[in-house]
């Protein structure tokens, strides 16, 4: 009984000690389990998404097709870009493993780059890698790709511009995705770029990508053509005549803006040192910005279309008001400098100083029309702000509040084009506005917007600024100008036989806080014909350095050159634009005439058989394109650079619209590849 008890007694304990155990594994597992639930309904539920994204990229891939960009046009039809077929090599650094060095190998002989170069990119841990892009499209039949695994190629459009270093800064570039990062490409990289597309891959068991049937392949949409009011025939006798003076005179640099008044259409902006957009990026930053747009200057002389525009709205003189010019030599009190004129006069009237440019007797002038009223003129004209161009980058320039002058000094100054900064643009507008009645007009660039069936998107529109002056001070602002060039600074730029008026402008380039001497910025602008003006032409020098340095004997002999040049052409006033309709091919251009450069007696000689295909082997793209172009054939490009092929063959008949065949590929390529 005792030893029962005690047994009894024994087990209860352990009994309890062992259910005890059970429910705490129990609990345990159950814990275990909820956990495992919670984390699986988190994964499966909540972090669905998360988690099917990552399966999906282990078996597929989202591959771009790049949208064709589109084509830029001059306002007659004239191509200025449009594309070439480039190839871009890729790699999987995973999928090349120990074919590294070999791939490395194979594209250093054909690129001419270092091995370590491809080789640390292959070393990469992603799963994607660009070797090369945008290489001449001829290279893919260079490598072996059944030999180097793990290499993606990819066909991509490469940009092409037809007049070489014409307009370089006013086009600008696009860079390696075709996108635009400069100038014009920039400025309509929206209407150009069109929409990308994609088709999805999926990945075999074996790792090869294959096109997924579950998702629809998206095509990509083309870019939109853009036809600007840039006349590529004007451009290139700008460019010319500005590069001709550049190097008769010394200068460091040149500008030259033409508008049509009567709409504000932008007809040229040319630039020294001039850049080619294929290699846009290899420029200076200061040669790629198009500074007639971007840059402000003192204006000097030229300037003083405020004053007399000023003192004539609000009835403050005459032309034949007689003022005293002071020999040259104006001593103002509280100015630290006299005020001097070139041409040391006497009494004369207010149109002989207009035409001699006198700053005394503007500086005179502007006593009577007070800080106010000219600045308010200043400000008409559009002068310290932006002229709103549709270009990216414009500088408003720079146009104090008359509460911010200094009173002993700035008013005189503005009166003759010191203390200011205006850009090229907004002096040719207020010039245009001269011409045009008195009536400002928004300077603009693009003309029409075209979809990818040639139908038209949209316009680029005239659009009325203000009424600067009336149409009374307009006439005899005229008839001023008109003087300064029969009589004055500006007689170089007399063309007999033509209205022309004009107004010279010299003022020293202030550099480093100080006014630099025999350091000059020398202009003319000037608009003809006077009695129906057509056509505004603003010349700037910048430092022209051969003995001569005013605006009168630098810039209007380059002012007379481009209009005598523009005058003998019949269509030069009134050129209706052509309706562009899209296609893959080259467009007609018509550029075999005077303002082509690569016009050539050779090449004039290799178009004048007729009846038979020209031979343009061993010709940059571009100039077989002209050649080709106008010859009535129809260009037809494959790779980029110099013609190594054509078909048909030179010498072979021909009919107008034929299509001829360009095979080209780099000039560094071919040596590499030789």
């Amino acid at each position: 009984m005792t030893e029962m008890s005690f047994h009894n007694g024994f087990q209860k304990p352990a009994t309890v000690q062992q259910g005890m155990r059970l429910r705490v594994v129990q609990i345990a597992i159950l814990v275990l389990f909820a956990a495992v639930c919670c984390r699986l309904g988190q994964i499966q539920i909540i972090q669905s998404q998360k988690y099917r994204s990552l399966a999906q990229k282990q078996y597929q891939a989202k591959f771009i097709l790049p949208a064709p960009r589109g084509n830029l046009f001059d306002r007659n039809g004239n191509s200025i870009a449009s594309n070439t077929t480039s190839v871009s090599f890729a790699a999987d650094p995973q999928g090349a493993g120990d074919d590294a060095r070999t791939i490395a190998e194979t594209f250093s002989n054909l690129f001419g780059k270092q091995r370590k170069f491809y080789f640390d990119k292959l070393q990469s841990d992603s799963r994607f890698v660009w070797l090369e892009r945008g290489a001449d499209a001829s290279m893919i039949n260079k490598i072996d790709l059944k030999k180097l695994p793990g290499i993606v190629v990819r066909n991509e459009s490469k940009r092409l511009y037809y007049h070489d270093h014409i307009a370089g800064q006013l086009i600008g570039m696009t860079d390696v995705d075709n996108k635009g990062v400069a100038g014009v490409e920039l400025a309509f990289d929206k209407e150009l770029s069109g929409r990308d597309g994609y088709v999805m891959f999926q990945r075999d068991g074996l790792g090869r990508a294959r096109p997924s049937v579950d998702y629809p392949r998206v095509e990509p949409e083309s870019g939109h053509n853009v036809m600007l009011t840039i006349d590529m025939g004007i451009q290139a006798v700008a460019e010319k005549e500005l590069k001709k003076g550049i190097v008769e005179n010394k200068a460091d640099g040149g500008i030259v803006v033409i508008l049509q008044p009567k709409t504000g259409e932008v007809l040229a902006i040319a630039q020294q040192p001039e850049i080619d957009p294929i290699d846009f990026g290899k420029y200076k930053l200061e040669d790629q910005k198009l500074r007639a747009i971007t840059d402000a200057f003192e204006p000097g002389s030229v300037f003083k279309i405020v004053t007399a525009s000023a003192a004539l709205e609000n009835g403050l003189v005459t032309p034949a008001r007689k003022f005293y010019a002071e020999n040259g030599l104006y001593v103002v009190a509280g100015r630290p400098k006299p005020i001097e004129d070139t041409h040391k006069e006497g009494w004369i009237t207010f149109q002989q100083a207009m035409e001699v440019s006198s700053n005394i007797v503007m500086a005179k002038v502007s006593d009577l029309i007070g800080s106010e009223r000219l600045f308010r003129m200043a400000r008409d004209y559009g002068f310290g702000v932006p002229t709103n161009i549709d270009f990216p980058g414009e500088a408003r320039g720079v146009l104090r509040k008359p509460s911010e002058w200094h009173g002993t000094t700035t008013l005189n100054s503005i009166a003759f084009g010191y203390e200011v900064g205006v850009t090229p643009m907004q002096i040719a507008s207020a010039y245009a506005a001269i011409a045009n009645g008195g009536v400002l007009m928004q300077p603009y660039i693009f003309k029409k917007e075209y979809d990818a069936a040639g139908k038209i998107i949209r316009e680029g529109k005239q659009q009325q600024v203000r009424r600067v002056v009336s149409p009374q001070t307009a006439a005899t602002m005229r008839d001023l100008f008109e003087g300064v060039v029969l009589r004055g600074t500006g007689k170089i730029a007399a063309i007999p036989g033509i209205r022309i008026a004009g107004k010279t402008g010299t003022s020293k380039k202030y550099v480093e806080g100080q006014y630099e001497t025999g350091s000059y910025t020398a202009s003319f602008v000037g608009f003809f014909p006077v009695e129906d003006p057509q056509i505004v032409c603003l010349v700037m020098m910048d430092n022209p350095r051969a003995g001569n340095y005013t605006g009168g004997t630098t810039s209007a002999p380059i002012f007379r050159a481009i209009a005598e040049q523009l005058l003998n052409t019949s269509d030069v006033f009134a050129s209706p634009a052509p309706t562009v309709v899209a296609s893959s091919a080259v467009p007609q251009q018509n550029t075999g005439n005077m303002f082509d450069p690569s016009s050539t007696k050779e090449q004039n000689t290799m178009i004048s058989v007729a009846g038979t295909v020209p031979n343009v082997k061993g010709c940059s793209v571009r100039r077989a394109v002209n050649i080709l172009t106008t010859g009535k054939f129809e260009p037809v490009i494959s790779g980029s650079g110099t013609v190594i092929d054509q078909q048909p063959a030179p010498g072979e008949p021909a009919k107008a619209g034929m299509k001829v065949r360009l095979i080209c590929q780099p000039k560094t390529s071919a040596a590499l590849i030789n």
